[in-house]
């Protein structure tokens, strides 16, 4: 067994499977600034980064703040109609729970947004805490927001791991001392994953709950 204490997970694109959400939000707002209805395609490629910086994909800088608000309202009425938790994801939960390594969430969706799915899904329960944007003033892939993270689950980076979907997990990861292992389910492929240096890639989550095996 791999000789982690704590594992961290990005949530949409490595356990959970919002995208559809994720462009229908885009499909509502962005038209309102005159913008056209985005393929999903564009948005897999947008996310990843916070909605800030996704939203810089499709709107100059002096409109992103308002198209956020217009965003953020629209998820919230939609935010548990489509996600669902990827293949593998319970029994790799499962798994990591009987063998006593600490879990939780680190992502750059809004934090309650996050916990309302994590709870809805049935997630919490193998959770130690669930941190997204707005519990902090940070965002992935600041070491601020990930060391803040650690110490509040009294965890040690050097027995951490971080299982993600971007490059932005990649660099998350790095930037706090410690490795990152990727799947394919989210917005980038092996080949863009193992160019941003992800320390390991896998094509599902059922892949690594056998590492842990």
């Amino acid at each position: 067994m791999p000789p982690f204490a704590t594992i961290l997970f990005d949530l949409d694109g490595t356990l959970v499977d919002a995208f559809t959400t994720i462009h229908r939000s885009y499909t509502h707002t962005l038209p309102q600034f005159g913008r056209p209805v985005p393929t999903m395609a564009e948005v897999r490629r947008a996310v990843g980064g916070g909605l800030s910086h996704a939203m810089g994909h499709f709107l100059p800088p002096e409109l992103i703040a308002e198209a956020m608000k217009v965003h953020v309202a629209y998820s919230e009425k939609i935010l548990l109609e489509d996600v669902t938790l990827f293949p593998g994801a319970a029994e790799l939960l499962r798994t990591l729970q009987a063998r006593g390594i600490r879990c939780a969430v680190l992502t750059n969706k809004l934090g309650d947004a996050a916990r309302r799915i994590c709870t809805h899904l049935g997630v919490t329960p193998f959770m130690r805490g669930v941190y997204g944007a707005g519990d902090t003033p940070w965002h992935k892939p600041r070491r601020e927001f990930t060391d803040h993270v650690l110490e509040k689950l009294g965890a040690d980076a050097a027995t951490a791991l971080l299982i993600g979907d971007s490059p932005f997990d990649v660099e998350t990861a790095h930037n706090a001392g410690f490795p990152c292992w990727c799947v394919t389910t989210g917005t980038h492929d092996a080949a863009q994953l193992t160019a941003a240096t992800a320390d390991r890639v896998f094509p599902d989550l059922f892949v690594i709950a056998r590492e842990f095996a």
